[in-house]
This record gives structure tokens, C-alpha cells and sequence, in this order.
């Protein structure tokens, strides 16, 4: 079946290269187009007299997650048609992404430790929420 857009949900580690690269591979013979979205980690605030310290904290993770993308679109040599940085629960993303771009095929892996363990817990709604097929990638 042709896809026409894939969403795929990647993390800041070594195995989203080849994750992207697997998904390339789906994309190009149909010159569907690729979107990428990520998770950024959001530091707890733990009191008032720690909010502003945690402010600068979280935009430098901003940056940090935004720079991770662009490493991974750079080296796609695939056009990427959008990335998108989320915080919270993956599935609400993930729903929300495909019902306002139109995906119509959803692309995880099992990153392990951080992305993995929350996207674990996730990738049971993703499934059954998006409404789109998806494919879960052992890497």
C-alpha cells in the first residue's frame, strides 16, 4: 500500500538514524512526504525560588532537541517536511499531528530507557488513537 506522508517518532539517540533511514526507504518510491516529532524532556520544577534557573534549563533542552532534529533531517537525504518538538503525552501528538497533516502511516522504534519507557506506555494508544496504520520498529 502507498503512503502518501509518514510521521515518524524519533528520540535523541543513535538508533533514530536508522530509524529515519528505514523510513526513507518507505517514503522514496512514492515520494511520500516525511515528518518527524520528538519528545523534549521538560525539567521539573521543583519550587518557586527554582523557576527561573529552570527556564534557562528548559530552553537550553529546547535547543538542544531542535539541533537533534536538524542533525537528523540533514542527514535523511530525504526532504523533511516538518518537525515538530511535543512535551507530555506522545499519543495526544502524535492523534493531533495526523489528523492536521494529513499522515496517513506512523513510524516508532524502541528506543529504549527515556523515549522508549514513555513512548512504551504510548505506542499501545498510538495505535489504537491515531487512526492511521503504524509500524513499530525493532532497532
Amino acid at each position: 500500500m502507498p503512503y502518501s506522508h509518514l510521521l515518524v517518532a524519533v528520540a535523541p539517540t543513535p538508533e533514530s538514524h536508522a530509524l529515519l533511514k528505514k523510513a526513507v526507504a518507505i517514503a522514496r518510491p512514492e515520494n511520500a512526504r516525511l515528518s518527524l516529532i520528538t519528545l523534549s524532556t521538560d525539567p521539573e520544577m521543583y519550587n518557586q525560588l527554582a523557576a527561573p534557573m529552570m527556564e534557562s534549563l528548559r530552553e537550553l533542552m529546547q535547543e538542544e532537541t531542535r539541533q537533534f532534529l536538524q542533525s537528523l533531517a540533514d542527514a535523511a537525504d530525504y526532504p523533511i517536511w516538518k518537525s515538530q518538538i511535543a512535551s507530555g503525552e506522545l499519543c495526544d501528538h502524535v492523534k493531533a499531528f495526523c489528523q492536521n497533516h494529513q499522515v496517513d502511516l506512523v513510524i516508532c522504534g524502541n528506543h529504549n530507557q527515556s523515549f522508549f519507557s514513555r513512548a512504551t506506555c504510548s505506542a499501545k494508544n498510538i495505535v489504537g488513537n491515531s487512526g492511521v496504520d503504524v509500524l513499530l520498529v525493532t532497532l
